[in-house]
């Protein structure tokens, strides 16, 4: 039986193609990416990132001052594009500040200013400067605090920290509360900021390309590094919403290894299975796959094994990393509201940068891209230590 749909009452993203949606969608349409050398801060690295532009001029002051973090700043941004902040004041008047769920993922939250703080530190002493506040920036609750006083929420609040798919899980535990109780709507949403610890530790791991990344491709060796904020706000969907609507979930756990993926696919497959029974929909009434596709070579291989296993190598897939970049904690909910806008505007985007598919993969992986119009499309986030989330989205009558 398919779980009660929720629907996307109002949705906004910033990343490196720009701030709010429709600088998202132009670049999906055009072929443009966000991408460029790495020119973060002092990094010294050969490799592509996905930087939003400007954050470093934007300070937070006020009441917010000691939330200021390059994370915060970035939540900032992205709360106040699209009109989702008045989309919000809107809906607490509907349905009051402490009947709105905040539900954000990250990975690592204002990590960045810890960083900062550890370069001040008192040369005889150790010690670290009275500015840093650690409560209000490094810890993983500081961007959900910091978003749900943004908007003026006082109904529950909590950060999801699962790696990669936290900012998918959120919509998950959003149904959760919602469905229980605890919430009327919810604040849905992800973000996470460059910093040298995930620059360095990808490096070190092998993982970040000396080039844009190529997911799919036989020659594709490595991610870049991006950053984002998305947000969505969550309300139970009428029978006749022409809103883009969830419609399942799925979630896994490997448990198979601290950074690599199942090598099978196995919890990838769960995720996507559980999403489809969900919504109780069949794989072959999917129109289209928004894959993880980081474009390190064990992840795309065990996630196309997935695909393949769940729905064959029919179903249109692709993935838009090539655009954005990996956003890590934040790659949910881009990605998700990347396939509300593919569904609302009839896209199938290709997968920028991979000329040649790699000959072993067989997912029908999508180079270029497609109009046509999309009813159900899913959207796969995979992190470190096999948490696996797969959201299914779909618009009635479309």
């Amino acid at each position: 039986m398919a779980i009660e749909p929720l629907a996307i009452a109002a949705r906004t993203v910033t990343n490196a193609l720009g701030r709010g949606v429709a600088a998202s969608l132009a670049a999906l349409r055009c072929g443009e990416s966000g991408l460029r050398p790495c020119d973060f801060e002092d990094a010294v690295l050969d490799t592509w990132i996905g930087r939003v532009a400007g954050l470093e001029e934007e300070p937070l002051g006020g009441e917010f001052a000691a939330f200021d973090c390059r994370n915060n700043r970035l939540a900032r941004l992205g709360l106040e594009q699209d009109g989702f902040a008045m989309a919000v004041r809107d809906a607490t008047a509907r349905y009051s500040a402490d009947r709105i769920g905040v539900f954000v993922g990250t990975s690592t939250s204002g990590i960045g200013a810890t960083e900062h703080a550890y370069r001040q530190r008192d040369p005889l002493t150790g010690s670290l400067p009275e500015t840093f506040d650690y409560q209000h920036t490094h810890n993983v609750f500081s961007v959900a605090d910091f978003a749900r006083r943004w908007l003026g929420l006082t109904g529950v609040a909590l950060a999801i920290s699962t790696a990669c798919s936290s900012s998918a899980k959120a919509f998950a535990s959003a149904w959760r509360h919602m469905r229980a109780g605890f919430c009327d709507a919810a604040v849905v949403g992800g973000v996470d900021s460059l910093c040298l610890t995930t620059l360095y530790g990808f490096n070190a791991l092998g993982l970040a390309s000396s080039r844009p990344c190529r997911p799919w491709d036989v020659e594709r060796d490595g991610l870049n590094v991006g950053e984002a904020a998305g947000f969505a706000l969550l309300e139970w969907a009428e029978p006749d919403d022409a809103r883009a609507l969830l419609l399942g979930y799925g979630e896994s756990s490997d448990a198979y290894h601290m950074t690599a993926a199942h090598p099978e696919g196995a919890g990838a497959a769960l995720a996507m299975q559980g999403a489809l029974a969900r919504a109780d929909v069949t794989p072959e009434q999917v129109d289209y796959i928004n894959l993880h596709g980081t474009a390190t070579p064990l992840n795309d291989a065990a996630e196309d094994r997935a695909v393949l296993r769940v729905f064959g190598p029919e179903t249109p897939c692709s993935s838009t990393k090539g655009w954005t970049g990996h956003t890590l904690g934040a790659a949910g909910i881009t990605e998700a509201i990347l396939v509300c806008l593919c569904l609302e505007h009839s896209l199938i985007p290709g997968t920028l940068n991979t000329r040649q598919r790699d000959p072993k993969l067989g997912a029908g992986l999508v180079l270029d891209n497609r109009e046509r119009p999309l009813r159900l499309a899913l959207s796969n986030s995979f992190g470190f230590g096999g948490t696996n989330c797969s959201l299914l989205f779909g618009r009635r009558g479309a």
